[in-house]
């Protein structure tokens, strides 16, 4: 089993900026996706940005190209989502997620979930 737990979350202006992260334990030996998503209340959880641990380049919402950046740490198990020009409509809970298997952006498609990090844009 792979545990995650995410941090990095909190409360930001319009404009500014945060950086998330997500430490992977247990066993990650094996090729693997890695992706955050996020959900407002009374949305649907959005995959947001996702990245193969063999590399390749990530995939973005299109709400988010320009101004999220995804990015790994394989010796350190963890992956990085670098949140930059934050928008209103960026607060939500993001959650960081495994798959053994292909990239989707489908939550159901994932093995392993955090916790969430609560991120909120005034």
């Amino acid at each position: 089993d792979v545990q995650l737990v995410e941090s990095g979350g909190g409360s930001v202006q319009a404009g500014g900026s945060l950086r998330l992260s997500c430490v992977a334990s247990g066993n990650t030996a094996s090729i693997y996706c890695m992706a955050w998503f996020r959900q407002a209340p009374g949305k649907e959880r959005e995959a947001v940005a996702r990245i193969w641990s063999g590399g390749g380049s990530p995939i973005y919402a299109d709400s988010v190209k320009g101004r999220f950046t995804i990015s790994r740490d394989n010796a350190k198990n963890t992956v990085y989502l670098q949140m930059d020009s934050l928008k209103p409509e960026d607060s939500g809970m993001y959650y960081c997620a495994l798959r053994r298997g292909g990239c989707g952006s489908q939550p159901n498609q994932y093995n392993a979930w955090g916790q969430g990090t609560q991120v909120t844009v005034s």
